[in-house]
């Protein structure tokens, strides 16, 4: 009989100790998924933070494109005006010429 005792007593202890075991794999699993969770939250931002900023240098570097595109097609169009307004007023005075010798 003590030995029926003995091996209940065994088999209790071995299902308790099985029992402990499911419960720590189980929070071990839990721990490892929190800190899943937690490496993955970091990560992601850490990538939305890194495009972010490259978009803004992007954006910074179109913008700032776009201004010296500007200001070459501005000092372009400068020079053509003072091209165009020398030669208008080249004509002018022809242009007065033929008035007067018109009207006289």
């Amino acid at each position: 009989m003590a030995e029926i005792s003995e091996a209940i007593t065994m088999i209790k202890k071995a299902e308790d100790e099985a029992d402990q075991l499911v419960l720590d794999a189980d929070f071990k699993g839990k721990e490892m998924i929190d800190n899943s969770r937690q490496d993955a939250e970091t990560t992601i931002s850490k990538a939305k933070n890194e495009a972010t900023q490259e978009a803004k240098k992007t954006v910074f570097d179109a913008e700032d494109k776009a201004k010296n595109k500007a200001k070459s097609i501005i000092a372009d169009s400068k020079g053509n005006i003072n091209s165009l307004k020398n030669k208008a007023m080249a004509n002018v005075d022809e242009a007065a010429s033929i008035i007067v010798k018109n009207i006289l």
